[in-house]
């Protein structure tokens, strides 16, 4: 992956070897920083029901097993 700006053979000051002149600095390169507007906070509600029902199948999956040890049902 190349860094965004122009290639160093064809940058202007840059001495050979592709060092910089005392006094001169490279070009710069463009850079997009932050956001354009505020990212929304991802409701919870998909995750708390579905460990609900996660835990209502596993206690009724227990409740069936210590039903039968008891030969209850």
């Amino acid at each position: 992956m190349t860094a965004p700006g122009p290639e160093p053979q064809d940058a202007p000051g840059l001495e050979p070897g592709g060092s910089v002149s005392p006094g001169d600095t490279p070009p710069d390169a463009g850079q997009t920083s932050g956001l354009s507007h505020p990212q929304p906070i991802p409701s919870r509600k998909p995750a708390v029901i579905t460990l609900a029902v996660i835990a209502d199948l596993v206690l009724g999956v227990a409740g069936f097993f210590v039903l039968r040890a008891l030969n209850l049902f």
